[in-house]
């Protein structure tokens, strides 16, 4: 059993006494018993046994006297970034959903104008000039105790289409080099919680290649028919002409049905390669970063899950697509087993759409009235609200099939 605080400090002291009375050779044999007992390197040990009681004037009213049982002061600057910045720092963190400090920094001006014109903060001048220079590597950092706190997979429901391929032209991640928005990367989510018999829900997730711009609509099923009623909705709704998808080889794509409905469209039909998913790397990642760490992994099969889930995507669209900045691969560089990837700086959906060319002025002026009458903390709100009704649908289904997590 360990000695106590107390203990140890009247061995310090006892130790420091005998220590300074006694021969060389004798003070060789303390020090070696002091060294054993409290596990300090040997030079500091004699050093504090030697310094102890030791007094030394400064001036004539000021005489500094060492203590062996006292802590040595940490030395080191005053922090800049003190408990208030970060108590304002990790509410806005989770208002946007716990992203990293290279993410937070690129929204962080717009997020705190957002949330003081909406009466949801109320921060200093001094506190708000630190986080508009606070840095990247710096809010990582001060927040990663709390980033622990909070530390299933799904299964694939697609099914290759057999019909149809060698009328669908191939084309891989490394093909997309579109100048503007309108070409998209489409896939379908299913969540059969587990499941995969019957019919259940499907989230129609769709990115925008150029800005990262994403629309995910909930379908009853994976059938052709809901996938067009889909892409129907996110075509009235875009701030920009739908002018090409990119999908997997799934089914529900490869068919006549989207083929044709994709000439009569005029919109440009790809697909990827077999057993390549990351031909369809920018809707593969939004699967897990938008649809999956919003709704979970849960079975959702009834009407009233559907419902609710494409009012979370009403919010959740609006919500990531105008504050939570996008990262997008710059270039990829291999080094025998390492690879080493480079970014270009986070940029926002909105701020991308806004600052392209190729967008009309009457289309950004209607985004832009969208954009200012939107409240961060109540579009988070709402997210929230849905989440927990979807959480209550599950549970509430479980329990009536007598099964219990």
């Amino acid at each position: 059993m360990g000695l106590n605080m107390k203990e140890k400090k009247a061995i310090y002291r006892e130790t420091a006494k005998r220590y300074q009375k006694a021969r060389k050779k004798e003070k060789q044999k303390i020090l070696d018993e002091f060294v054993i007992l409290v596990s300090l390197r040997r030079n500091y040990a004699a050093t504090l046994l030697r310094s102890h009681g030791k007094k030394l004037s400064i001036r004539d009213n000021l005489i500094l006297q060492g203590d062996i049982t006292k802590k040595v002061a940490k030395r080191g600057r005053k922090k800049k970034y003190d408990s208030k910045v970060l108590e304002v720092l990790i509410k806005i963190w989770k208002i946007m959903d716990f992203i990293c400090g290279k993410r937070l920094k690129a929204s962080l001006s717009e997020v705190m104008k957002n949330l003081k014109e909406h009466g949801h903060i109320n921060i200093d001048s001094e506190i708000e000039l630190k986080l508009h220079q606070i840095s990247a590597s710096t809010i990582d950092r001060i927040l990663r105790h709390e980033r622990k706190k909070l530390e299933i997979r799904g299964i694939s429901g697609t099914k290759p289409g057999t019909i149809l391929k060698s009328q669908i032209s191939i084309r891989t991640w490394s093909e997309w080099d579109e100048n503007k928005p309108g070409y998209f990367e489409i896939d379908l989510v299913g969540h059969e919680g587990g499941n995969s018999q019957g019919d259940f829900a499907q989230s129609l997730d769709m990115v925008d290649v150029y800005s990262g711009w994403t629309e995910t609509i909930a379908l009853k099923n994976k059938a052709s028919l809901w996938v067009r009623t889909g892409l129907d909705k996110v075509r009235t709704r875009l701030p920009f002409p739908l002018l090409g998808i990119d999908s997997d080889n799934g089914s529900e794509f490869i068919n006549h049905h989207m083929v044709k409905y994709c000439e009569d469209k005029q919109i440009t039909f790809t697909r990827g390669r077999s057993t390549r998913s990351n031909d369809n790397c920018y809707v593969e990642q939004k699967n897990y970063s938008i649809v999956r760490r919003a709704v979970g992994y849960n079975r959702y099969d009834t009407e009233d899950e559907v419902d609710t889930l494409n009012q979370l995507y009403d919010n959740l669209r609006l919500y990531t697509n105008h504050f939570q900045p996008v990262m997008k691969m710059k270039e990829k560089i291999r080094n025998g087993s390492k690879v080493k990837k480079r970014y270009f700086p986070p940029v926002v959906p909105y701020d991308a759409i806004m600052d392209c060319s190729s967008i009309s002025h009457e289309n950004k002026e209607k985004l832009k009235t969208i954009h200012d009458s939107l409240d961060l903390y109540d579009l988070k709100k709402q997210i929230t609200k849905c989440q927990n009704r979807l959480a209550f649908l599950a549970r509430k289904k479980r329990e009536s099939i007598g099964y219990k997590l």
